[in-house]
């Protein structure tokens, strides 16, 4: 990754797990990041959905934030599983009035941003 790249620019070009882990230089174990990739990201994204409104204005802190958010969401699936962890709606369970649970996801929350 060229190194002039501002973050945003940066982030515009990184596509898997394994591209933002090596960018932010966050250790992993590839066989943890292959069975979660998609959750760690949707984790990270969680994480800096609620920290953005305080981001500080320099580049090089928001980095350091965006790696220990990264880092965080990548640890919480070190030691649990995506059922656990529950990060997509659909591993979110509701008790059913009558007994039992569902699952069940709207298409309006599927194509929520």
């Amino acid at each position: 990754m060229d190194d002039t790249l501002t973050l945003a620019e940066a982030l515009d070009e990184l596509v898997s797990a394994e591209d933002f882990l090596d960018y932010f230089a966050v250790p992993y174990d590839a066989s943890v990041v292959q069975v979660n990739r998609l959750h760690i990201l949707q984790r990270f994204h969680d994480y800096l959905a609620k920290q953005a409104p305080v981001l500080p204005p320099e580049e090089s802190a928001q980095r350091a934030i965006y790696r220990q958010w990264l880092e965080r969401a990548y640890r919480d699936f070190v030691s649990s599983d995506a059922q656990t962890e529950k990060v997509f709606a659909v591993f979110q369970h509701v008790d059913k009035p009558g007994g039992g649970s569902s699952s069940f996801v709207s298409l309006d929350k599927v194509f929520q941003q």
